[in-house]
């Protein structure tokens, strides 16, 4: 059934109600404010019909006019100027009808009250009164609060789906406090029923003045049924609206609470509706922002973790780690595949993007895997370093562990290229160790985690001499003093490398 058949039918229903409620007001509770009105007629029930329609015709024209829009709307509810009334309308269309069922029961006050009456000439201003007040102050409240509160609950439903984002104290509609729908739901179980008893029974008290014994006696024991019918009523009155504002302000909340269970396990997909204009609404909608956050920093979180191990990660978004530069004693390790240019003349474009890719992802497993970091892919080399951002007293020692691991994937990726098809690469890996300068380096617009240094200059010419020895890791000396576990290192001619004017010791990986 759609929402907008749905609060027809509130309407209608409610209304329906309300001509009952009155009926039961002036035949059981004031019958004596009939005494006085004319017998009915044709004309009474020609003037019903005009009357009736006059008042259902317009009623029907002015919540087609305030919520045609919203009622038509399929989707999103469209942002800008343009569109602001009909958002604000979306928000406030419960309490619109609401009053306007109101106003409609006032208007009929008046004019079964007042205006008939002197329109035939048999005006009686006490009998009047009367009549209005069953009409305007019981009918009319009663009727008002009933298809708010049943057309808010309809309309909770639909409310998402104008506004999927929970935007709803954006669109400038007046906001319903929780504590003032409490208290106007709390003066009417008070008020209305005080009322209607008040009048109930100062009719009879009047009647009973110089009535005999017997007469007395029949209306006080009637006014003893009208009281506790009317009790009874009130507070079967008080349940149901109670019962209806609780689950207005629980449901939201139980949806609350189920979400955030859902967000203390993990699930950052979590989403509540909002669903009102008020405090709960306004909790709702800073709950979702709040997930909306944390779910952009997760998301940043896992970025991140794709450039550098998860524990370096992890120290650096705590803020344990410095990055804004210092001094580290560190091992670079340098990686470069031998042959590329020829592979790249004699092989398609495709082939030659998801070699690398697949080659790089094999190596940065590897330094990962000993707590080390790829500072830059750069062509077909590959930068890594071992003891920074995180200090690590072993980072020699994982410096060269990674490079055995390297050789040893990349043995193993070219054994599967091979059964491929493919063709077979080969790399040199030059390894090490010296103090640099570590930190954010870059633009104001784009900055990397690099390090500068004249042992980044050496570990890169190593790497480069593994064609001259005809070797795939060389070790320089300065890592071999750093070792603090047994590693088969061969002793190769010192070299002069360039850049430098000393010799510099170098080993054979074994």
């Amino acid at each position: 059934m759609s929402s907008k058949l749905r609060i027809f039918l509130v309407l209608l229903g409610g209304n329906l109600g309300g001509a009952l409620l009155v009926f039961v007001h002036l035949r059981f509770l004031d019958p004596f404010a009939l005494d006085q009105v004319a017998p009915l007629g044709w004309r009474e029930v020609a003037f019903f019909i005009v009357a009736f329609s006059t008042l259902l015709i317009g009623g029907r024209a002015m919540a087609r006019r305030y919520a045609s829009t919203v009622l038509r709307a399929t989707g999103p509810l469209p942002d800008g100027p343009a569109h602001a009334r009909a958002r604000r309308r979306a928000v406030q269309l419960p309490g619109f009808l609401a009053a306007l069922s109101m106003v409609l029961w006032v208007l009929a006050a008046f004019v079964w009250g007042f205006f008939w009456p002197w329109l035939i000439g048999n005006f009686n201003l006490q009998a009047a009164a009367r009549q209005a007040f069953g009409m305007a102050l019981v009918a009319g409240p009663t009727v008002g609060l009933f298809v708010f509160l049943a057309t808010e609950r309809i309309w909770r439903e639909r409310l998402p789906l104008l506004f999927p984002r929970g935007d709803l104290a954006a669109s400038g509609a007046r906001n319903w406090r929780v504590r003032t729908r409490m208290l106007v739901v709390f003066l009417f179980a008070s008020i209305v029923p005080l009322l209607v008893m008040a009048v109930a029974t100062t009719v009879r008290v009047r009647t009973m003045r110089g009535a005999d014994i017997g007469t007395a006696a029949e209306h006080l024991q009637d006014l003893i049924i009208v009281q506790g019918v009317l009790v009874a009523t009130g507070l079967l009155l008080a349940i149901v609206l109670a019962r209806f504002l609780a689950d207005s302000v629980s449901a939201p909340l139980r949806e609350l609470q189920a979400a955030m269970v859902r967000v203390e396990r993990g699930d950052l997909q979590a989403h509540c509706a909002v669903v009102s204009n008020d405090e709960i609404g306004a909790v709702t909608a800073g709950f979702n922002h709040m997930v909306d956050e944390l779910r952009d920093r997760e998301l940043i979180h896992e970025a991140f973790g794709r450039y550098v191990s998860p524990e370096i990660r992890d120290e650096i978004l705590s803020g344990r780690t410095d990055l804004t530069g210092d001094q580290r004693d560190v091992t670079i390790v340098f990686a470069d595949l031998r042959g590329f240019t020829t592979w790249v003349e004699a092989s398609p474009a495709t082939e030659v993007v998801e070699g690398l890719n697949a080659y790089f992802t094999e190596m940065e497993q590897a330094v990962r895997a000993h707590g080390g970091l790829v500072l830059q892919f750069i062509g077909d080399e590959i930068e890594a370093v071992f003891g920074a951002p995180l200090a690590d007293e072993q980072h020699a020692d994982h410096a060269v562990a990674a490079a055995l691991e390297m050789q040893q994937r990349l043995e193993a990726w070219n054994a599967v290229r091979l059964r491929s098809g493919l063709r077979t690469l080969d790399h040199g890996i030059g390894i090490h160790s010296g103090t640099v300068v570590a930190g954010n380096i870059g633009s104001t617009r784009r900055m990397s985690y690099a390090l500068v240094g004249d042992a980044v200059n050496v570990a890169s010419r190593i790497e480069s001499l593994n064609k001259q020895f005809g070797s795939h890791i060389l070790v320089s000396g300065a890592t071999r003093e750093r070792l603090r576990a047994p590693v088969p290192l061969q002793a190769l001619p010192a070299v002069r490398v360039k850049g430098r004017s000393a010799e510099v010791e170098v080993y054979r990986l074994a």
